[in-house]
């Protein structure tokens, strides 16, 4: 992941193991990795919500739920549909909050997202949706994580029709990435 706009492309590569597989976030458009073997993955936006933001309509939370035990937490991922995506020992890390909204007496979820306190703001991702509409799923996992981490701004990436619900929970987009991956 790049963390400045001017990085030169041989330093890069030079520093990383570039095998099959590699991928780069390239956090400002700025990369051309083309003429390295490597292809777009994706295009995204850098989405940002400020603490003050008005909040999403009263209610958006209800339901909505901290992952608490590891039956939860696979629960999650099943519903996530990439298997087991974090380990168990996540749960314990203060910083870090996996949320969901139930679905079914069954113990099935209905909707998702991490939020990751790092420094001052927030980090929502993973967020996705199984039973329920992307706009209450933007906005009951925003209103999760403001009530979890009050006080602090909310970040991401997000793109297509994410990045539109994203937009309508409160999320402007403050930037381009993209992700370069080695065929």
């Amino acid at each position: 992941m790049t963390l400045h706009r001017s990085v030169p492309t041989d330093e890069l590569l030079a520093r990383i193991d570039t095998s099959a597989g590699c991928s780069v976030k390239d956090s400002f458009t700025s990369l051309d990795l083309s003429g390295h073997g490597f292809q777009v993955l994706f295009d995204a936006e850098w989405i940002h919500r400020p603490a003050d933001h008005a909040g999403p309509r009263p209610g958006a939370a209800l339901g909505w739920r901290v992952v608490e035990g590891v039956d939860e937490l696979e629960a999650w991922a099943t519903a996530h549909g990439d298997g087991p995506v974090f380990r168990p020992e996540l749960l314990d890390d203060p910083r870090v909050a996996v949320v969901f909204l139930p679905g079914d007496a069954d113990g099935g979820v209905a909707a998702g997202g991490v939020g990751n306190r790092s420094g001052d703001v927030v980090g929502l991702s993973n967020v996705f949706a199984v039973s329920a509409e992307p706009d209450a799923v933007w906005a009951g996992a925003s209103a999760v994580l403001s009530a979890r981490f009050p006080g602090l701004p909310l970040v991401g990436y997000q793109r297509g029709a994410g990045l539109a619900a994203a937009h309508r929970a409160g999320f402007s987009s403050v930037g381009a990435l993209r992700v370069w991956l080695k065929a």
